[in-house]
């Protein structure tokens, strides 16, 4: 088998053929369109009639039409992380940085790491939740980016006009200080706070309006997430979003190693220690983070949880908090799977 190594950026798309041992048989580059697409996909075939696999550096926007492409023509893909793609790539002999060495270090990273990296699988339904999600979140940020250069006009126009912590994103705190300000001398600095409070009370319209968007497809693609204590809607949109088709994942600790929930060994000699990972998909681990942040709330065995750990085996309550948020892995990763074959269905819009 052949693989194929593909360093994804916005313009193009350079490919690197390597055989079983590494080796660079050919590389070629494409426009980053749907007919260059079909190009890399044809010379694939030509130089290797078999089988083939792709190793797509995982860039998300980037390596996505590229993936789509692939899928739907019958090829197997692999994500390849960047930091596994820049680690091969520091080992290689070829010194420097590139679009034909990135794209042999992904081939490389594949032939090396292939059991342990996940199959490529796009769905129409899960790509529709992560575009509203990520159109969510992007809201979110520039609704608090407002609100930060908001607050700070307002303290150099008033400083006792200043409000609360999170008011406002309520539609109470808005009108208090739209009240306050309106009653301000100075029309020019009273003029832009009020733009920029109408920016925040647009921004807070559409979140929640797309917040109730989120409700339907993420009950449709696994309604045993939400009922999870601390995944809401956000957290139970986001998951599967990130996560696309959970049985691409051989086992929950596969999935783990995927999300940043599974521990990092640094033992040495007959210890046994390990310390956090900060790697992984960094949505999906901030998604189980506020669900174990809640959960340490309410949720009855999670609130016995740091006691009981630091009583058998003396570890701090945010060490408790990393147990809990691997046990949450391995929960969602059950409630995907027992949802997965909803993803062979046809979307609402398809049917």
């Amino acid at each position: 088998m052949m693989v194929f190594g593909v360093d994804p950026h916005k313009q193009a798309r350079t490919a690197a053929a390597a055989d079983e041992l590494g080796r660079k048989i050919a590389e070629k580059t494409v426009r980053a369109r749907q007919e260059g697409y079909r190009e890399l996909i044809s010379w694939a075939r030509d130089l290797e009639p078999g089988g083939r696999l792709w190793a797509v550096e995982d860039v998300r926007h980037a390596a996505s039409g590229l993936v789509r492409e692939l899928l739907a023509a019958g090829e197997e893909v692999r994500f390849i992380p960047a930091r596994l793609m820049a680690g091969t790539r520091s080992g290689g002999r070829e010194r420097g940085k590139s679009g034909p060495i990135d794209a042999l270090a992904n081939a490389r990273a594949c032939l090396r790491e292939d059991v342990f990296l996940p199959a490529a699988r796009l769905n129409g339904q899960v790509l529709e939740v992560r575009r509203l999600a990520d159109h969510r979140d992007d809201l979110v940020a520039e609704r608090t980016r407002v609100m930060n250069r908001l607050r700070w006009l307002v303290h150099d126009l008033d400083p006792d006009l200043a409000p609360p912590p999170r008011a406002l994103t309520g539609a109470k705190g808005r009108a208090l200080l739209e009240a306050g300000l309106r009653a301000l001398p100075g029309p020019a600095g009273r003029r832009v706070a009020l733009s920029r409070l109408d920016d925040v009370a647009r921004a807070s319209a559409q979140i929640a309006v797309l917040t109730r968007d989120l409700q339907a497809p993420v009950s449709a693609l696994c309604p045993e997430l939400p009922a999870i204590c601390g995944a809401g809607v956000v957290s139970a949109a986001r998951i599967p979003g990130e996560t696309g088709d959970i049985r691409r994942f051989r086992s929950p600790a596969a999935y783990a190693r995927h999300n940043g929930t599974a521990p990092i060994p640094v033992s040495s000699a007959l210890s046994d220690v390990h310390r956090l990972n900060r790697g992984g998909n960094r949505q999906v681990n901030a998604a189980l983070h506020r669900a174990a942040l809640t959960q340490a709330r309410c949720h009855d065995g999670a609130r016995a949880l740091p006691e009981r750990r630091a009583t058998q085996v003396r570890e701090t309550r945010k060490a408790a908090l990393r147990v809990l948020k691997r046990h949450l892995s391995g929960i969602v990763y059950r409630a995907l799977q027992a949802g997965a074959w909803r993803l062979d269905q046809p979307s609402p819009q398809a049917a």
